[in-house]
């Protein structure tokens, strides 16, 4: 396996309008200065103690994105340098995450994670609940409380499937909750335009029906050590 000549095969695919996540999780470090050294910045981490020790021995100008389940007690670890968080999935989280931004001075994206698969082990919010957080960011705006978060748009995983037609309509589900929030609440706010979805099985799916960040990683890196 050569990490740079597969980083290089999957750079062709993707188009102008979409950035690729390299998903680094489970990985050592050497496996991320190879893929850095091919000139890839944005890694995907899942885990927040292992995305902590891994930004603390890596190039500074690295983009990390934390994508997997944020448990609330682990934001501390990566709150001081985290690119974008994908997995806002409550209210209660957002809160959290903006509680500790604002103790360290930062403002950190953030995307809304949906439910969009049929396996319910999946984390995600629906409509009604995603509505439910942006009415507490509007309650804070309208309260002149700076906000430590800035939500600039939506993330999603697809039921883990081969029916690619079920997973294409899954991918069009999520860009209609982002066009519905971006109508209703963001219509004026040009940061509101990321649509995360993709995966190293379906990212060409996900690119035609307009994400804007894909998160490849064993395509990239090879199958993933479970055993780190």
């Amino acid at each position: 396996m050569n990490i740079e000549e597969n980083l290089r095969e999957i750079q062709k695919t993707i188009p102008s309008g979409t950035r690729l996540i390299a998903v680094s999780k489970t990985k050592p470090a050497e496996d991320i200065s190879e893929a850095y050294a091919a000139g890839q910045r944005l890694f995907g981490e899942n885990k927040a103690l292992e995305m902590r020790d891994k930004h603390e021995t890596l190039p500074k100008d690295i983009e990390w994105h934390f994508i997997g389940h944020l448990q609330r007690n682990k934001i501390k670890y990566i709150i001081p340098f985290v690119s974008m968080i994908h997995s806002i999935d409550s209210l209660e989280l957002l809160q959290d995450v903006n509680a500790h931004a604002a103790k360290v001075g930062r403002v950190v994206d953030c995307l809304l994670q949906f439910h969009i698969a049929t396996e319910e082990t999946k984390f995600g919010l629906d409509m009604q609940e995603a509505e439910e957080l942006l009415a507490w960011v509007a309650g804070e705006q309208n309260a002149g409380r700076p906000l430590n978060v800035r939500i600039v748009g939506v993330m999603g995983m697809a039921t883990n499937t081969d029916n690619r037609e079920q997973v294409r309509g899954e991918f069009r589900h999520l860009h209609a909750c982002f066009d519905t929030l971006k109508s209703k609440y963001f219509a004026a706010h040009s940061e509101f335009k990321e649509i995360s979805m993709g995966m190293s099985g379906d990212y060409e799916i996900a690119i035609e029906e307009g994400s804007t960040l894909v998160r490849v990683g064993s395509a990239i890196f090879g199958a993933r050590n479970y055993a780190v």
